[in-house]
Formats: structure tokens, C-alpha cells, sequence
């Protein structure tokens, strides 16, 4: 029977995405592995492969749409020998069902003597032992039927749960892949209860006044989403420290005069990813993130640096970053910031890791407070180096370069004195450069 195409999940936030463009149109054959269409998500734009083949009999959603939810159809898959006419046979099975079942439940209740029509029989169904039905496409049921498998133990990976090539080309006849279990579906949470006045409420207010509205894309509503809970569900605290930087610029300048041959210009950003990376080592009890019930202590320094991109944030993880120089860190910087700028990262480059940096200072905040991006144990919130009076370490007073930062912590994960000793060793590393070198 014709197979839905639906609106998949590209990422563990995604609730809805926009169809950017198709890659097929109406008639096109495809395979599995074929891409199909972009797809917008709240982050980037990901391309879609075909999971089944056939040949695109409709397109259900038109190029641009946007706000399609999660598991909506928007296309449909005809299989060998199927034309447009199936397309609406198959639309009017569910009706049919559904009109049976409210037959049944009618006469059995007294309130009709008609006698309930049966829902018709869906081709690409079989029937398992226990009399449900499954759902297979024809080419995989030959190739099940070639191999000696059961169907009913194979667990469908196409769109509601159909059983598509892949997943019997994979499968062993030998050891058949054991079906799913049925899990309870999870009680709906609670609706929350509103944080302030209601959208109507607000443009009532200022009915009088000229203003203009601005529509809120998918990733302004997850920043609005995510960071709302986060400031509500994690327990921040703040740890503060002025960090003098004068060693620093010192022995970058030595350094990008060194590189300048090969291209590379080293930032005072780049010094700070590596001095958080070796931090994270040096106290490991702080390398970890909230997992819900427990904690997790990580091996690897996965430090996410927050990027600024029009209408929002990304946070690209670099993985591994205690064990690379801090050219190679550079480099691949700022390669994730222009994709990221350009909203091409794949979600594992801006999923995981333990802790972040916020860095403001190129636009002259002095010091801030960032808000912890769960599951993250901690930020860094990093302001401008400025030229300010201070006491030596002789009691004499100079003029230093000195950063403030400022580190938000989860306090579920880490503790005042735990904080404090990582956000030490940060400042010992970004004070004394060369020791991140050693």
C-alpha cells in the first residue's frame, strides 16, 4: 500500500522544522538512501533521505512551509505496480476503520442496529500469530521470504513502525531480531502554569503605539524554551576573578609573529579554550554533567564555545580539546563558527560536552553572568581585557591588563570549593601561558 513519507525528528529538540526544499518531485523513482528534501530544524539544515523505495506519488507539504510538526505526512510513496488512484483508497482505510469502530460501538450500546462494516484490509499488511497486523513493504517481505524470516519478529525502522528493506537485509534468519516490546506511552506533563501576561494580553497594552511584529522561528522559540527551564531547574551559583593578562598577550604576540608564516593568528579566545580544557583535566571531579539521577564524570575536555549568529546562538563542541595545540584549536574554531554562522553543523557538533564559554569582551561588556546550558555543569562568561590599577605582588602599585570572568555553575553537580578550585587553575593557565604548553 502507499507509504507515508513523514516529517522526521533531526534532533532530540526538534518539535517542528521547515520543509526548506524538495529534491524530488511528483513521479520521481527513489531508493533507499536517496536524498529527498532539506529540512530546517531549530538549529541547521539537514538534508532527508528516503528510507523506503518507490516513486513520489504526492507531495503533501509545499517547499517553505514552516512549523510542520514532528511525524506529520508530507509526502507519499507509491510501490511497484501502485498508481495515484491507491493514494486515496489508502486515505479512506483509517476513515473506514474508524467509521467501523464507531459502528460497533454504537450497536453494541444500544443507540444503532446497523450492523458495522469491516474495515477493509490493508495490501502490505500480514498477519502476525497473535492476529495483529504487520506492516511490510513488498519488497521486503520477498526478501524475508528468500532469507526464512519471520516478519513478526522484525521491528520496523520506516515511517509508523513499517518493515522496509534495510531492515531485513540486516536481520539473520538464524537469530531473528526480537520484536518490540510495547511501552506504555508517558503521562502528558502538566501544563505549566503561564509566566506572565498572554500574548493578546501584551499587544492590548500597547495598542496605541506603533510597533512591529516579529514572528518567532524555531530557534528563538528552543533559546526561549531551553533557557527558560534552565534558569528555572538548575541551581546557579556565581564564582568572580579579575585575571591579569599582560603574560598572556605577551607571549601570544611572540607566538602569531612565530605562526604568521603558516597563516595562523592565534585570539585571546583561543588561550581560553586551552586553559578551560587543561582545568577540566587538572580537577576532574569538575569534568561532568547532570544526567537527571546521576552524574556523569567525563575523560575528554568537550569545551562548547557560544557563537552569535543572526536570530540567535549555537554552541559548537570542541571534542578532545585538552589533547589538541592550540593552532589546531584555532583552526577548527573558526571553522565551526563560520558554519555555524551559516547554519551547517551537524547536531553531534553542537550536542555534549561537560562545560562552555560565553565571551562578550569583543564588545566591550566589562562582566556578566551567563545562564548554564544544561546538561553542562558550568559557563564561563568572559569580559574585556581593560588597562586598570593594581597592587603587586611587592605592594606596589602598576598597571595590568585584567579580564574579568565570571563562572555560572550548577550546583548539583559541582560545589562552591570544587568551583572555586577549577576556576583557580583556569586563571593559574590563562596567567602563566606557557605552562598549557608543557
Amino acid at each position: 500500500m502507499p507509504t507515508e513519507i513523514l516529517m522526521p525528528a533531526l534532533s532530540p529538540t526538534m518539535e517542528e522544522g521547515t520543509l526548506a526544499k524538495w529534491l524530488v518531485k511528483e513521479g520521481d523513482t527513489v531508493s533507499s538512501g536517496d536524498l529527498i528534501a532539506e529540512i530546517e530544524t531549530d538549529k541547521a539544515t539537514m538534508e532527508f533521505e528516503a528510507v523506503d523505495e518507490g516513486t513520489v506519488g504526492k507531495i503533501l507539504i509545499a517547499e517553505g512551509s514552516e512549523g510542520v510538526k514532528v511525524n506529520t505526512p508530507i509526502a507519499i510513496l507509491l510501490e511497484e505496480g501502485e498508481s495515484a488512484d491507491d493514494i486515496t483508497t489508502a486515505a479512506a482505510q483509517p476513515e473506514a476503520a474508524a467509521a467501523a469502530d464507531a459502528g460497533a460501538a454504537a450497536a453494541s450500546g444500544g443507540g444503532s442496529d446497523a450492523p458495522a462494516a469491516p474495515a477493509t484490509p490493508a495490501p502490505a499488511a500480514a498477519a502476525a500469530a497473535d492476529g495483529s497486523r504487520i506492516f511490510a513493504s513488498p519488497l521486503a517481505r520477498r526478501i524475508a521470504a528468500d532469507k526464512g524470516l519471520d516478519l513478526s519478529a522484525l521491528s520496523g525502522s520506516g515511517p509508523r513502525g513499517r518493515i522496509v528493506k534495510a531492515d531485513v537485509e540486516n536481520a539473520s534468519a538464524a537469530a531473528p531480531q526480537a520484536a518490540a516490546k510495547p511501552v506504555a506511552a508517558a503521562p502528558a506533563p502538566a501544563a505549566a502554569a503561564p509566566a506572565g501576561p498572554s500574548a493578546d494580553m501584551v499587544a492590548k497594552m500597547y495598542e496605541t503605539r506603533s510597533f512591529e511584529e516579529v514572528k518567532l522561528d524555531g530557534m528563538r522559540k528552543t533559546i526561549a524554551a531551553r533557557l527558560t527551564e534552565a534558569k528555572q531547574t538548575v541551581p546557579h551559583f556565581y564564582l568572580r576573578r579579575d585575571i591579569q593578562l599582560d603574560a598572556l598577550l605577551k607571549f601570544r604576540a611572540q607566538l602569531n609573529k612565530q605562526l604568521e608564516t603558516r597563516g595562523v593568528k592565534l585570539s585571546v579566545n583561543d588561550f581560553i579554550i586551552k586553559a578551560v580544557a587543561l582545568a577540566l583535566q587538572a580537577v576532574p571531579d569538575a569534568n561532568a554533567v547532570w544526567a537527571g539521577d546521576r552524574v556523569l564524570k567525563m575523560k575528554a575536555s568537550d569545551v562548547a564555545v557560544a557563537v552569535a549568529i543572526e536570530g540567535g546562538l549555537f554552541t559548537p563542541v570542541l571534542q578532545d580539546s585538552e589533547l589538541k595545540s592550540l593552532s589546531a584549536l584555532s583552526a577548527e574554531m573558526k571553522d565551526l563558527a563560520a558554519r555555524a554562522r551559516d547554519r551547517k553543523l551537524a547536531p553531534h557538533e553542537y550536542q555534549g560536552g561537560s562545560f562552555a564559554i560565553s565571551n562578550l569582551g569583543m564588545f566591550g561588556i566589562d562582566n556578566f553572568d551567563a545562564i548554564v546550558n544544561p546538561p553542562h555543569a558550568g559557563i564561563l562568561a568572559v569580559g574585556a581585557g581593560s588597562k586598570k590599577p593594581v597592587v603587586g605582588a611587592d605592594g606596589e602599585l602598576k598597571v595590568a591588563t585584567v579580564m574579568s570572568v565570571t563562572m555560572s555553575v550548577d550546583h548539583r553537580v559541582i560545589d562552591g570549593a570544587l568551583g572555586a578550585q577549577l576556576l583557580q587553575a583556569i586563571v593559574e593557565n590563562l596567567e602563566n601561558p606557557m605552562v598549557m604548553l608543557a
